[in-house]
């Protein structure tokens, strides 16, 4: 990493939870293709003011985690269509004190459908209604799904989202059944809630594919019952590395190779 100097750009994430993933992708690769860059993860309590910051500094780039995803939505000038479509951001690129947002959660969830060859012709229960649960929920309709049900306590967000995309919405665990499985709430994540198994053992039983967006730990309780049942995995860690390649794309203007994104991907969890 170069020195810090006057000419470096910044970039930052705003999280309620900050790990050190994004910040040793992005800086691993800044390192690695000799550019001028540094990036920082901070949270905080104050969204307003922190977004006044990426205006009034000149911080390049911003990546938006839970909470926040949908509370920066006023505090930008352009939401792009990834972004607007779904009324979720998680990223916001500063051209010269405008800032527009995206959203590359949807991006990585799309991808990641495609070259797990997932078979649109199954029953989804995705469990959460939140930001990131938006982009995920698009992401099924738009590869095709036509069986989800969408698994909230919150008896606006969880009807909302599934009849923007013609799906069902239940606020009780519904029989088993359900072929892919989709956790998209903080149950597994690193915190109070870290030995929370996302979803019962009757419904892995019954299920094909467990996809867990949560990104740290990768092995959640959900994933490592998933793999001790040998059933298909899609894994935060997964989503996080391809939603992140496409931010660093956007903040720098340098494409990534796979093969890059997979050794940054590889360091950022070499911790």
């Amino acid at each position: 990493m170069p020195i810090l100097n006057k000419d470096m750009t910044l970039c930052i994430s705003l999280s309620g939870r900050p790990s050190n993933l994004g910040t040793r992708f992005h800086n691993y690769l800044y390192d690695l293709l000799g550019l001028n860059y540094i990036y920082k993860a901070f949270s905080t309590d104050d969204i307003e003011g922190a977004i006044r910051g990426v205006r009034a500094l000149g911080i390049r780039g911003c990546s938006v985690s839970m909470p926040f995803k949908e509370a920066v939505i006023p505090l930008v000038d352009e939401m792009e269509e990834s972004a607007a479509a779904i009324e979720s951001v998680n990223t916001i690129v500063n051209d010269g004190g405008r800032l527009s947002a995206s959203n590359t959660d949807y991006e990585a969830v799309a991808s990641l459908l495609r070259s797990h060859a997932v078979d649109p012709g199954l029953p989804v229960l995705v469990r959460g209604s939140g930001g990131m649960a938006k982009a995920v929920v698009a992401a099924f309709r738009g590869a095709g799904f036509d069986d989800l049900t969408v698994l909230a306590r919150n008896a606006t967000a969880g009807p909302a989202l599934a009849a923007k995309y013609g799906y069902r919405w239940t606020a009780e665990d519904p029989a088993p059944g359900a072929q892919v499985l989709v956790n998209v709430t903080p149950l597994g994540m690193d915190g109070p809630q870290a030995d929370v198994q996302s979803f019962s053992d009757a419904h892995l039983a019954a299920a094909s594919v467990v996809f867990d967006v949560v990104a740290f730990p990768v092995e959640t309780p959900l994933i490592r019952a998933g793999r001790t049942l040998d059933k298909q995995l899609i894994t935060g860690a997964e989503v996080v590395a391809l939603q992140a390649a496409r931010q660093f794309e956007r903040y720098t203007g340098v494409a990534l190779t796979p093969e890059l994104v997979a050794e940054a991907s590889e360091f950022s969890r070499a911790q």
